[in-house]
């Protein structure tokens, strides 16, 4: 059997298999790294002023091998605005894997991409949230969104 170039995993994988899913998180991953190229993440909190909208992206947890955060859009002001998509990711940086642990059912993003409201196999609930995650991310690179630069003020830890 031929050798399958790294970049064509996901057409051989199964959808909702393992390997399939381990793929997806690793093109997760690869869109992640070059929508923030400082996989470190040496901020708490950033945005991403866009044509459309402000792609805003907060760090929850920091820990040896991972991190946690928040990716979403806000949409209206006050006590109207609303995140959409609202999606909670974990980056494995050891790992070279990302994974959206969390999409709020309320987003009609996560309608369109099949979420099933009742919880099913892991499988079955990571595939569609993951693959939200994906498209989105090739999205907000397509609209040129970025969290690289210096810009942003570096992360200050408290000795």
């Amino acid at each position: 059997m031929p050798r399958l170039k790294r970049n064509h995993w996901l057409a051989a994988a199964q959808p909702r298999s393992f390997t399939g899913l381990m793929g997806l998180y690793e093109s997760n991953y690869r869109r992640f790294e070059r929508l923030v190229p400082e996989i470190d993440l040496p901020f708490d909190q950033a945005r991403s002023p866009g044509e459309h909208a402000t792609l805003h992206l907060r760090v929850l947890e920091r820990c040896r091998y991972t991190v946690t955060l928040n990716l979403t859009y806000w949409f209206g002001e006050g006590d109207d605005a609303r995140p959409d998509p609202d999606l909670r990711l974990r980056v494995y940086r050891d790992a070279q894997l990302a994974e959206a642990i969390y999409c709020d059912a309320r987003s009609r993003y996560a309608a369109l991409a099949g979420l099933p409201e009742i919880d099913e196999d892991v499988l079955g609930n990571q595939w569609p949230r993951n693959l939200l995650l994906n498209k989105w991310l090739a999205y907000c690179l397509a609209q040129g969104h970025s969290f690289g630069g210096a810009h942003r003020p570096r992360r200050v830890d408290a000795e």
